[in-house]
């Protein structure tokens, strides 16, 4: 069947990347969708990618008492987190036992025995373990549509490029979510996709005519699914020094409110970055427990140009987490 259309918005997604140096057999050597089917519990576990998957599930596998052992070529993990936020996730990670080999690129994997897979690593190292989860990238769904016909090119890891309407090169067609690349999340996709076809029948924001002042958008929010969950909008304190914009912080520690304490989970953070004249919320950075969730407090501040004196001057229920947002704009306050 053909069909012809004025414009098309391509929304494929993606799929692990398999590269054909590990050999997969989803019994012990797995992907991140393969996995989800594992047979058993192993005592052991090497997980090559510390990208956002790849730091979930060896989180997620530490936390079940398996031994992890964590690689990656990149010299650290999740490089767009705010720096403090990353060194309390990896304190954790390290804290749950598992072992990180960065700067390390896995050059081979053999299965020795069964239960002995071995990852041979360009430096000369070798990891050892009951299994192996190779979680290094996805590829997008993209080798099969033809789109050499069309003009359009796509990367090696079968990603298209988009402008800031997720228009490619070939104007009335439109690529959104993971085929596009980071930050390949689910509900930024979803979001994508709602712009890209608001652009495409010129129909901004989902008002017509114009008669409706359109809302105003916040950075896209961030949740990674860790143990702890993290969470970030906004600008980084790394981003902000690199702009010389004059910012200061504020930080609330869970375990300054009752709901922590109700919950059991007192190491959770949340920090505040903002404009240090104005006092413009700039950007929101969580760690703990429900990170995801109340991230969008602060994204909803951030999109309407407000202040850390919206935290000070309103109430918020007690006992609940978002308590910490208050003791975080008076921590950040006081540092004036």
């Amino acid at each position: 069947r053909t069909c012809s259309t004025a414009v098309t918005i391509l929304a494929v997604g993606s799929r692990p990347a398999r590269p054909t140096t590990i050999p997969f057999d989803d019994q012990r050597v797995f992907d991140t969708d393969s996995i989800l089917f594992l047979d058993r519990i192993p005592r052991t576990l090497a997980v090559i990618g510390a990208g956002v998957v790849g730091c979930e599930y060896a989180s997620i596998f530490a936390t079940l008492g398996v031994k992890v052992t964590l690689l990656d070529t990149r010299a650290n993990i999740l490089d767009f987190l705010d720096d403090e936020t990353k060194q309390r996730l990896l304190y954790r990670m390290l804290n749950a036992g598992v072992v990180m080999h960065f700067g390390e690129e896995v050059s081979a994997v053999s299965i020795v025995e069964s239960d002995r897979i071995e990852s041979h690593c360009a430096s000369g190292k070798v990891v050892t373990a009951e299994r192996v989860l190779y979680a290094a990238g996805r590829v997008g769904n993209t080798d099969h549509l033809g789109l050499s016909t069309v003009n359009l090119d796509i990367d090696k890891r079968g990603l298209l490029n988009v402008n800031e309407h997720f228009q490619t090169s070939v104007p009335h067609i439109y690529a959104v979510g993971d085929v596009i690349g980071f930050p390949a999340l689910a509900a930024t996709a979803m979001h994508q996709g709602r712009l890209a076809s608001a652009h495409a029948f010129r129909d901004s924001n989902g008002h017509v005519n114009g008669q409706i002042a359109m809302t105003p958008l916040a950075p896209l929010p961030f949740g990674i699914y860790t143990i702890p969950e993290v969470s970030m909008v906004g600008a980084t304190e790394e981003e902000l020094t690199k702009d010389r914009v004059p910012y200061e912080i504020g930080h609330a520690y869970y375990r300054e409110t009752a709901r922590a304490h109700i919950m059991g989970d007192t190491d959770g953070m949340l920090k505040l970055i903002f404009h240090r004249e104005t006092l413009q919320l700039l950007g929101v950075h969580i760690i703990g427990e429900r990170a995801s969730e109340l991230i969008h407090v602060g994204q909803a501040v951030i999109a309407y140009g407000g202040t850390i004196e919206y935290f000070i001057d309103n109430v918020v229920n007690y006992p609940t987490l978002s308590e910490a947002y208050k003791v975080a704009a008076l921590n950040g306050y006081n540092r004036l």
